[in-house]
């Protein structure tokens, strides 16, 4: 049965084709006959319990410079025009975020939106972790400098300080064990974010790399090792790091078991988890997961079309 897709995302135009999820999801949907659609996140519009967005229909192909090519832009009715919205845009999580997923949940019973709008709301990164506590690294939420250094002669060593929602290893910082620029970075991170912060101890565990394992409808679809670059901490691709081949171990097998279940009970079909060194769990990633174009090319395996597998037959059950 041929769905209509609309794919809320950053624009088009940015992307980079050889490792956006949101693209090979796009592709992969138009590989099986689907309708999609392109719309930013700023043009929902309720207008008299009327859900709309400014999109366009889209045909996209994997070839650099040319990638996409767009039809006239028109105001579309979310639950009469669409089957299924994919919420794809970036993080950060913040009041717009938290706005739009209020906004698309009002669409429940009508289309179908992946992820789970208000799974997505109530399960932000590194918050959802928490429920998960016994796979973590001794982990502090805080603001207080005083809290920091109470956590710190808890835990002697370095320290790893990051935004509670923050995303793509930017603005992560590593205090050294003598606690010299703790006092400053907990200023500057007070000035540049309303929210508590997270503070875990540094672990060594990083050069074996970062693991992102990717769940499909809660259950394990793929994952790579991501190391970090020529001088850097931190694993992520978006800042240098670089991937490879894994398996799981059997620690990340428990990992993946115990969180499963809950993920597909919320509706929360497309995750990717973070694990180092094959026994610590960091995060949950829900909002805008990604990786799955580098497992892909690992593993020669297609989990953009395990994922709509998985969305085709929740639609099925509506």
């Amino acid at each position: 049965m041929s769905l209509r897709v609309a794919v809320q995302m950053d624009p088009i135009e940015t992307i980079n084709i050889n490792g956006d999820s949101s693209f090979a999801l796009m592709l992969a949907a138009q590989a099986r006959g689907h309708a999609v659609w392109h719309y930013d996140v700023g043009t929902l519009a309720l207008d008299e319990g009327r859900l709309t967005a400014w999109a366009c229909p889209v045909t996209v192909q994997r070839v650099a410079g040319d990638h996409f090519t767009k039809g006239e832009y028109r105001k579309i009715d979310l639950a009469r025009d669409v089957d299924v919205i994919l919420m794809r845009q970036d993080p950060p999580f913040h009041l717009g975020y938290i706005t739009a997923t209020f906004l698309l949940e009002r669409l429940k019973g009508q289309t179908l939106v992946v992820n789970d709008p208000e799974s997505v709301r109530n399960a932000p990164e590194k918050v959802f972790v928490l429920d998960y506590a016994c796979f973590m690294p001794p982990t502090l939420i805080a603001r207080r400098a005083e809290d920091i250094r109470d956590f710190h002669a808890r835990h002697p060593g370095d320290l790893v300080m990051k935004p509670l929602h923050g995303n793509g290893g930017r603005a992560v910082v590593r205090i050294p064990a003598d606690g010299s620029n703790l006092g400053a970075l907990s200023e500057l991170f007070d000035a540049a974010w309303v929210e508590p912060h997270m503070i875990q101890p540094f672990l060594p565990d990083i050069s074996e790399g970062d693991k992102r394992i990717v769940l499909v409808d809660g259950e394990f679809a793929g994952a790579i090792n991501r190391r970090p670059g020529e001088g850097e901490f931190r694993s992520n691709l978006a800042v240098g790091g670089y991937a490879e081949a894994t398996e799981l171990t059997a620690r990340e097998e428990e990992i993946c078991a115990a969180i499963g279940p809950e993920l597909k009970a919320r509706g929360l079909v497309f995750v990717g988890i973070d694990v180092i060194g094959g026994k610590w769990l960091t995060e949950i990633n829900v909002t805008s997961p990604t990786g799955i174009v580098a497992i892909d090319r690992f593993n020669g395996t297609d989990t953009a079309a395990r994922i709509w597998d998985a969305i085709e037959a929740r639609h099925a059950r509506m």
